[in-house]
């Protein structure tokens, strides 16, 4: 029998067929996971285990259970099980909680507060920007960010909350060996160094559509809420907001352009009766009565945003203002901006290409133009969907 405690958790979570699931089963059944590597095969059957299964508990492959001790001899990785003290409330809670998490970074990031922010793997500018707003507002405030390391907006929420000094936790799909998608390999490295990164797969496990759904269920488990910033109608994102409201959670939606598809999946949660938000404020607002004993600051988030509005932007004169007025934040094409502005194409050429370095406006796709969510100083009208404070 193996004769530690991690050696029969990592032989249970690495043998074939067993889940989370099968894994709560077999301690509801025999009391602990001592008592699971006590019984015998046909003990172990007779809890409903297969008998192919019952071998590879009981006669696990030793090579891996050595891999992943080395694994975790490392002092920023860790096992954390089901019945741990340190096991997260919040996700204790779900209808089907993890047996167990390996954990690369800081563990006791898990006894903070935090909000979910989701959204698409493939945002506009502005939806980018708003997740990375948000984040940093959020996290200035001492709310951490829980995000899944997806490019895009997970991207953009993570970055965010690392800007604002404050924590952020990604919950990955593979062993935490792995990064995907390789390109967030950067991130996955300071996330682990300032904050946490959280999988409920061992190492070695790579990227699988299945294993996605399943950590969504986490990301939505260990936050008092989810954000959603875009998504199309038919997105995982939809599918953590589902999980959070099943799951009891707050869930909240910024709303956008109706010509924006990556803004129906917002509109139709709104519909539903999800949180419509225009600031990060409006979020600590709906979360103050259950946040409790964490003290968040807005004021503090508040002059963390000005001071960065105040760096970021640069002045336009009337000319660049009344073509960004033009402009606004539905899609249209150049020639419609032609059209509107009366001057030349050359001109209005020159024009966006300043507007776009400077980061006020986008260029989409068939030759169409819309604002950001940035704002020029002196102006206010936008601020609010950028997750910034007037």
């Amino acid at each position: 029998m193996l004769k530690t405690t991690q050696l029969q958790w990592l032989a249970l979570i690495r043998a074939p067929g067993v889940g989370s699931r099968s894994i709560h089963k077999l301690l509801q059944h025999f009391g602990s996971i001592a008592d699971i590597f006590s019984a015998s095969a046909s003990h172990l059957q007779a809890s409903g285990i297969k008998s192919g299964i019952c071998a590879a508990i009981l006669q696990p492959d030793e090579r891996m259970l050595t891999s992943d001790t080395a694994w975790l001899e490392a002092s920023d990785h860790h096992l954390l099980t089901w019945g741990d003290p340190d096991y997260p409330a919040l996700l204790s809670e779900i209808p089907d909680p993890p047996a167990a998490l390996f954990l690369k970074g800081n563990p006791e990031l898990l006894k903070l507060p935090q909000l979910a922010i989701v959204g698409s793997r493939n945002p506009t500018s502005g939806g980018s920007e708003n997740a990375k707003q948000f984040a940093k507002h959020l996290a200035s405030c001492g709310l951490g960010i829980c995000s899944g390391m997806a490019t895009g907006i997970d991207t953009a929420s993570h970055v965010g909350a690392l800007q604002a000094g404050g924590f952020t936790i990604a919950v990955v799909a593979t062993g935490l060996d792995r990064v995907y998608p390789a390109i967030n390999r950067e991130l996955a490295h300071k996330i682990a160094s300032e904050g946490l990164l959280i999988s409920e797969f061992p190492p070695g496990t790579g990227p699988n559509a299945g294993h996605f759904p399943s950590r969504n269920r986490i990301i939505s488990g260990l936050s008092v809420g989810t954000l959603v910033v875009e998504a199309a109608l038919r997105s995982g994102s939809l599918i953590t907001a589902r999980l959070a409201a099943e799951q009891g959670r707050e869930v909240f939606a910024i709303p956008g352009s109706i010509h924006n598809p990556l803004a129906r999946g917002c509109h139709g949660l709104i519909r539903q009766g999800v949180k419509l938000v225009e600031t990060a404020d409006h979020i600590l607002e709906e979360l103050s009565a259950l946040l409790g004993e964490y003290q968040l600051s807005a004021e503090i988030g508040a002059a963390v945003d000005e001071e960065q509005r105040t760096d970021q932007q640069t002045p336009l004169d009337d000319s660049y203002l009344s073509m960004l007025n033009f402009i606004g934040y539905d899609p249209l094409t150049t020639d419609e901006l032609i059209h509107k502005s009366r001057l030349t194409p050359a001109a209005v050429s020159s024009m966006l290409l300043i507007l776009e370095l400077q980061g006020y406006v986008e260029s989409l796709s068939g030759d169409r133009i819309c604002r950001t969510s940035l704002s020029p100083p002196g102006e206010t009208a936008s601020l609010s969907l950028s997750g910034k404070v007037p």
